[in-house]
């Protein structure tokens, strides 16, 4: 039974997240919102809405564990499985200035984690810290220079979606958050019982089980924007969604309910660390992740996943 809540959850957090990533593109095209805005804002928010979901969901079930290993783990899945499982299948060439000039900003807001945690929580304060700077990022977004016409044309076409109405675009976002809700209930219940039943560490479940499964927008959003050649949208969805991940999802979660950090999560927050400097790395040599790097990516996520189970 906790196993079927487990699927049941990420399905619908799968389904959510998509009606609320395109209902919301639409809504933002029809007011005028140029593409790349609604790729680096609408679209990372969107896919980030299922860590969201679960994160709060864990901190009101009494299992912070779980929601602070879910938004790191998410993280972790996002730059090494979901990037490296698309690259490997289609190596991404990028042209978008965008993405070399918000990795290092992602780095930063990863390496804002670790101070924060310093003291065994994360605070209300600190929730609206995350949160007034996540509003500096957006208002700094929307003064960037415009990209190159070929990226722009990336995202029109990826969510233009000018067929569908404002209302029922409106109607998919208010559907959306709906099944989020009850998806996050689901794979919550489903992923402590299931902690508590083979002796696993909330914390543990969060950074794999959970994790995974709030990751399954990013992924598939990836995949099909990888077949359609649209990989400026498939790296700046993962960049942003880890931006997103931290600013937004920590920092809302920690300002509705403290958030305690019962379980040490230095390893976890250091791998994510990495992840993102090598990230960094494939992207300051060139414009394009081989499938090597790829490869290499994917491999370093799954040596993650066992360390986390024989330590």
């Amino acid at each position: 039974m906790d196993f079927f809540l487990l699927i049941l959850g990420i399905g619908l957090l799968y389904l959510g997240g998509e009606s609320l990533v395109r209902g919301a593109a639409t809504v933002g095209r029809r007011l005028g919102l140029s593409p790349m805005v609604i790729g680096l804002t609408i679209v990372s928010m969107g896919t980030s809405s299922p860590e969201l979901a679960a994160s709060l969901a864990a901190v009101f079930k009494g299992a912070p564990a779980v929601s602070v290993g879910n938004i790191i783990g998410s993280n972790i899945a996002n730059l090494s499985l979901v990037l490296g499982v698309t690259a490997a299948i289609w190596p991404l060439s990028v042209a978008a200035r965008f993405i070399r000039r918000e990795v290092p900003f992602m780095l930063l807001t990863s390496a804002l984690v670790f101070p924060l945690i310093w003291d065994g929580e994360v605070s209300r304060i600190e929730g609206g810290l995350l949160l007034a700077i996540l509003a500096l990022y957006l208002m700094s977004l929307l003064r960037k220079v415009p990209e190159k016409a070929e990226v722009s044309a990336e995202f029109d076409e990826a969510f233009g979606d000018g067929w569908r109405s404002i209302g029922l675009s409106s109607l998919m976002v208010i559907a959306g958050i709906g099944l989020l809700v009850a998806g996050a209930h689901f794979l919550i219940q489903g992923a402590v019982s299931m902690a508590r039943i083979f002796g696993v560490g909330e914390r543990v479940i969060g950074l794999t089980v959970v994790a995974l499964g709030t990751s399954l927008p990013e992924l598939a959003s990836s995949l099909v924007g990888a077949a359609r050649g649209e990989h400026d949208i498939v790296v700046g969805n993962l960049i942003g969604s880890n931006v997103f991940n931290i600013l937004f999802i920590l920092g809302t979660t920690a300002a509705v309910l403290p958030v305690a950090i019962v379980e040490p999560v230095w390893f976890d927050l250091i791998v994510m660390l990495m992840v993102s400097l090598v990230v960094w790395r494939c992207f300051g040599t060139g414009s394009r992740i081989s499938r090597t790097e790829a490869i290499w990516l994917v491999a370093g996520y799954c040596a993650y996943i066992v360390a986390l189970f024989i330590w």
